[in-house]
């Protein structure tokens, strides 16, 4: 769960330097088998949301994860970010509205991304 922590941090940070709106941090570890930490955000356009994709995966790749998996990277207006432990959910504002990831995961225990 550290390594995980360390991770959903870099992550978070990634999201911060490239203007991620709305980040939240929630970790599902005690509800769900799925990852420790799911990770939401919204950018403001497709160019936006595809420069967090490109942020994150390039400041966790530094820090030696790989992804498992990233998903929609075509259409960017929902990119998902399997690191196994930590999943990234990149939207765009009217996905993430229409989705409501956290009210789905409303079970998890929301962190303020500062804390990291």
């Amino acid at each position: 769960m550290e390594d995980a922590k360390k991770m959903a941090g870099i992550a978070c940070r990634a999201l911060e330097g490239k203007k991620g709106e709305d980040i939240r941090l929630i970790e599902i570890g005690e509800v769900s088998v799925i990852a420790d930490y799911f990770i939401i955000v919204n950018g403001n356009n497709v160019q936006h949301v595809q420069a967090l994709v490109d942020s994150v995966e390039l400041a966790l790749g530094l820090a030696g994860y790989e992804p498992k998996a990233i998903e929609g990277i075509h259409n960017a207006s929902w990119v998902l970010m399997d690191y196994r432990d930590v999943v990234i959910h990149i939207f765009s504002k009217e996905d993430r509205t229409f989705y409501d990831l956290e009210r789905v995961w409303r079970d998890g225990k929301e962190i303020d991304p500062k804390e990291l």
